[in-house]
């Protein structure tokens, strides 16, 4: 052979196995448009404040009201149930509020969604029956189509060098709900009983104990409502000009050439795409790695509080009010400082597919702690060991949530075509309600069961979620590694 050969052969070889020349340059990162999206952050923040305020003083609201008649082991299903409206209603209309948006526009839907949110917080703190708390559960969800829309915009607002760093911080601002929401509900809750100096001459607080608790992330939608009809851009052309309908001012547009779009086929048409085309595989794999990850979570977010009042000898750990509250409230600043802190970098080493599957995972032994943390009570009290279980349950929680950044992201790659991100979105958004709207159900009935019969030792409950992580990591394999484009 001769050594112009076996240059040519090196040569044709060492670029497939070491040359950096030949490799493809890292594309530099967009930088985000900070001052809409930090907006939209701010919203991120409304729904979980609205939905976890309620939580610590649910199970004792029930006890109130006397819908369970002294029967303790009824106060989780009417928890549940409360949680359950709330998310059956979303259900119901999410999907619409999301196609909607691609015809008149973000803005205009988020402003519906942020009224409904004040309006219904307000009647449920003024509520004093079971069914007049179930109307305003169900008006708080049927009228909040902002989830869906959010994760329209941060998709239109990102591109793929700055969607992991987008994804990172909307669980951030989540968790800056989810904690806010438990420390509001848990130490305003009956203020008239625990600050009497301050307000023990109310007895507008003394008739609505709950009133207080539920009116502070009400008036922060409210505060929420001015800033974006005054400052948030529009993301997408509206295909209606909403603004010739009503008599608001003009909605000012950001041009999609000043985001980065991404790939487009020329082939795809820019309208929405009808009903039926978001019933193909990538829509159909992404929606449910979405939608299987939130049932878990809320089967353990609506299963955590009634575990920790449950009195130690029913199977819980007999923690007050202000405690649980405390312990939600903390839960979320750790949730919160890992996201944006570990996400980011967490998808560029595992990969999309890997760290959705590390985060399910985590949900096993949040599962199994529970049964363990009763079992250390029931034999010491609640002493510094159960606390440690509990320190390890909330960080194992905040793995957990790496699952959903991820589903965001491939639910956005799924999209059909631009044009239709908020229908997909507003699809998957459907079916994840579904779930928080089974999950509490399932979830607390089966709480309430192993209570009053005892099935499984108590722990029927412990079986059935776990058998919801099995199940959603089933669905997990099915992701792709590479994400789809549009």
């Amino acid at each position: 052979m001769s050594p112009d050969s076996t240059s040519q052969q090196l040569d044709e070889g060492t670029p497939l196995l070491h040359s950096e020349a030949n490799a493809p340059a890292k594309k530099p990162q967009t930088p985000l448009p900070w001052r809409q999206f930090s907006m939209l952050l701010v919203l991120q923040i409304a729904e979980p404040m609205t939905y976890q305020v309620i939580s610590p003083f649910a199970p004792q609201l029930i006890r109130d009201i006397g819908i369970t008649h002294g029967e303790e082991a009824f106060v989780s299903f009417y928890v549940g149930l409360l949680h359950s409206l709330f998310f059956a209603t979303e259900a119901l209309t999410v999907f619409h509020w999301s196609r909607l948006s691609d015809y008149i526009g973000r803005k205009p839907v988020l402003l519906i969604g942020l009224f409904g949110l004040s309006l219904s917080m307000f009647c449920f703190g003024l509520s004093k029956t079971f069914w007049s708390l179930v109307i305003s559960r169900c008006l708080n969800g049927a009228l909040n189509g902002n989830i869906g829309v959010m994760k329209s915009m941060t998709a239109e607002m990102t591109d793929s060098t700055n969607m992991a760093l987008a994804w990172a911080l909307l669980p951030f601002a989540w968790s800056c709900g989810s904690t806010l929401g438990p420390l509001i509900g848990g130490e305003l809750a009956r203020p008239a009983d625990r600050f009497p100096n301050i307000f023990g001459d109310s007895e507008f607080l003394k008739e609505y104990p709950y009133f207080l608790p539920c009116a502070v992330p009400a008036t922060a939608s409210a505060l929420s409502w001015i800033v974006i009809f005054l400052y948030l851009k529009e993301t997408t052309t509206p295909q209606i000009n909403i603004s010739k309908l009503l008599p608001w001012r003009k909605s000012k547009t950001v041009p999609l050439a000043a985001l980065e779009p991404l790939p487009v086929s020329s082939s795809i048409s820019d309208k929405p795409v009808p009903i039926r085309a978001l019933f193909v595989r990538p829509v159909i794999i992404a929606t449910g790695s979405y939608a299987s990850v939130a049932l878990v979570d809320i089967a353990f977010h609506t299963v955590q509080p009634v575990f920790y009042a449950t009195p130690i000898s029913l199977g819980g750990l007999g923690l007050d009010t202000p405690t649980i509250g405390t312990i939600l409230a903390i839960q979320g600043v750790v949730n919160g400082v890992m996201q944006p802190l570990a996400f980011s970098r967490l998808h560029d080493i595992m990969g999309a597919k890997n760290l959705w599957l590390f985060g399910v995972t985590c949900a096993l032994p949040i599962v199994a702690l529970f049964p363990a943390l009763n079992a250390l009570a029931r034999l010491s009290g609640v002493d510094q060991s159960v606390w440690y279980l509990v320190a390890l349950q909330v960080i194992l929680w905040g793995g957990l949530n790496f699952a959903y950044g991820v589903s965001c992201i491939y639910v956005a790659a799924a999209s059909p075509n631009r044009a239709s991100v908020g229908a997909t979105t507003g699809f998957a958004q459907v079916i994840v309600s579904i779930m928080r709207a089974v999950g509490p159900a399932v979830a607390n009935s089966a709480f309430s069961i192993s209570i009053e019969r005892q099935y499984l030792g108590g722990n029927l409950v412990y079986c059935v979620m776990a058998g919801m992580v099995w199940v959603a990591m089933g669905v997990g394999v099915l992701l792709p590694r590479t994400m789809w484009t549009y």
